[in-house]
């Protein structure tokens, strides 16, 4: 883990956090136009952007009665949509790590984001070094990595190293979701990296929404589970939790 001291000095080098209200829609930015998170704001619990609501597909592979006992966590807050998500509606053990102060204060003042509490915890800290130390390894269900700068032109966090560590995150049907947004070549660099460290029969990805998001999935142990029985999944988290899970379907599917 990270020192307050060397923390301090990162954040001194981090932009400037604001937001900007569009409409029903509030949005996140890091000091530029790009769009670092959303929330509608007669419901700030609810998923709005679909990169975001895809980042939440590793719940076709597990139980939906087994959710709430799962400990899902987030590396890279955003506009804590994923974290507030995960706690309010999934009633999971949630876990956030983020470098920026600024984000988790702007989370809290205009993102509606909850004091933390017995199941909720924002840690101060740098994904990186959560990633490689064993605390929590072993612990995690669900692993969300959305972790973009200022210029969102790749993850600042993208090493085969970096994703091996991801996965002894993992627990042993644990699910690890990242969002990739770039260039195609920066895509297929990444992905390459993934699939090294998770293994490519381990690995699911979507198509790219219109913005230009690629959610890639990476499985700790590999599943193939019947598009059937997918289907019927996909129908039960539509129900329970609101997210458009048949749609998923259609732009999903393991990467070999």
């Amino acid at each position: 883990m990270d020192n307050r001291a060397t923390l301090k000095a990162r954040a001194q080098r981090l932009p400037e956090v604001n937001f900007s209200d569009h409409g029903d829609i509030r949005y996140l930015h890091l000091g530029t136009e790009w769009v670092q998170g959303s929330m509608l704001l007669d419901s700030p619990f609810e998923i709005q952007l679909e990169y975001v609501q895809r980042m939440m597909a590793w719940l076709l592979f597990v139980d939906p009665a087994s959710v709430a006992k799962r400990h899902a966590m987030q590396l890279g807050l955003g506009a804590a949509s994923l974290t507030k998500f995960c706690h309010k509606k999934l009633r999971m053990k949630t876990t956030a790590i983020e470098l920026n102060p600024q984000v988790v204060a702007a989370c809290r003042l205009w993102f509606k984001l909850p004091a933390d509490d017995t199941r909720l915890s924002v840690v101060l800290g740098d994904a990186a070094e959560v990633a490689a130390h064993e605390h929590w390894r072993g612990q995690v269900d669900a692993l969300q990595v959305d972790l973009y700068d200022h210029e969102a032109a790749a993850p600042v966090l993208d090493s085969e190293a970096f994703y091996a560590d991801c996965r002894k995150l993992l627990t042993e049907d644990g699910c690890m979701t990242v969002n990739l947004f770039g260039r195609s070549s920066s895509y297929a660099q990444s992905l390459a990296k993934i699939s090294a460290a998770f293994g490519p029969q381990a690995v699911w990805a979507f198509k790219p929404t219109r913005e230009g998001n690629t959610v890639v999935l990476a499985l700790r142990t590999p599943q193939r589970p019947a598009r059937d029985a997918l289907a019927v999944r996909g129908e039960t988290i539509q129900t329970r939790w609101g997210l458009p899970a048949p749609k998923w379907l259609r732009v999903f599917k393991p990467v070999e």
